[in-house]
């Protein structure tokens, strides 16, 4: 599935879904985008998978991708890998398939969240991307 056209999750019992949400003393530094558990993941960019990290130290199950291009890193959380550090991927081509978050939502919307890092480690707002992107699908181009 293309992430990019997945819905954006909206406020429900765990806050909202949108960039720069408060989360309490800090802010939401992503978008999430609602999907059932063991929805396919595409990649949101042609790169290469550099980590596939744990972005928890309680929850050891619940995983994060990240695929570099061009120096940013894209992130796409919550997401059962199916790919390893090292593989070059291409836009839209599976990551993996997104996690159960029961034991994390408690009443809240089942999704992955998308973040990118600019080439000095700072977040970025990653909405104008998801908008271009869904451009492409009312276009048929695929970039």
């Amino acid at each position: 599935m293309k992430i990019f056209a997945l819905n954006y999750r909206e406020c429900d019992d765990q806050g909202c879904g949108h960039y720069y949400a408060s989360r309490g003393s800090r802010k939401h530094m992503g978008v999430d985008m609602a999907c059932l558990p063991g929805t396919q993941v595409g990649s949101p960019v042609k790169g290469q998978v550099t980590k596939i990290g744990w972005p928890y130290a309680g929850e050891p199950d619940i995983r994060y991708v990240q695929v570099v291009a061009e120096g940013y890193q894209f992130r796409v959380f919550y997401v059962e890998p199916s790919v390893a550090v090292g593989d070059w991927v291409e836009l839209n081509e599976s990551i993996g398939t997104s996690q159960q978050l029961e034991s994390m939502t408690r009443g809240g919307t089942q999704h992955v969240h998308f973040e990118i890092l600019d080439k000095h480690g700072a977040h970025i707002d990653p909405t104008p991307v998801v908008i271009a992107l869904r451009g492409t699908l009312r276009t048929g181009v695929i970039l």
